[in-house]
């Protein structure tokens, strides 16, 4: 069983972002599922912004959507791993 403390909710989206492999991506809603926390998108914004050394670039949008303030970074980091991006967007699905 999931711990529903705040801190189990953290401590639950760190492991899953974590495990995240190089090249890959998820939506934050994706790791919010995994985490065990369905419908809490908008709070794995805010647990991976509390946690240091996560690699956050590996978490979008539904829609593929980079972090709009961190567009740049965000699209040279996924890059590097091998994710193609077009329009400021990673190709879901593919």
């Amino acid at each position: 069983m999931t711990d529903q403390t705040p801190d189990g909710f953290t401590d639950a989206v760190v492991r899953v972002v974590m495990a995240i492999p190089s090249g890959e991506v998820m939506t934050y809603g994706e790791v919010a599922v995994e985490a065990g926390f369905p419908g809490a998108a908008r709070a794995v914004g805010n647990a991976m912004r509390s946690s240091e050394g996560l690699p956050w670039w590996r978490v979008v949008a539904t829609d593929g959507r980079l972090v709009p303030h961190l567009t740049g970074e965000h699209a040279e980091r996924l890059r590097a791993e091998g994710v193609t991006i077009s329009d400021g967007r990673v190709e879901m699905g593919s």
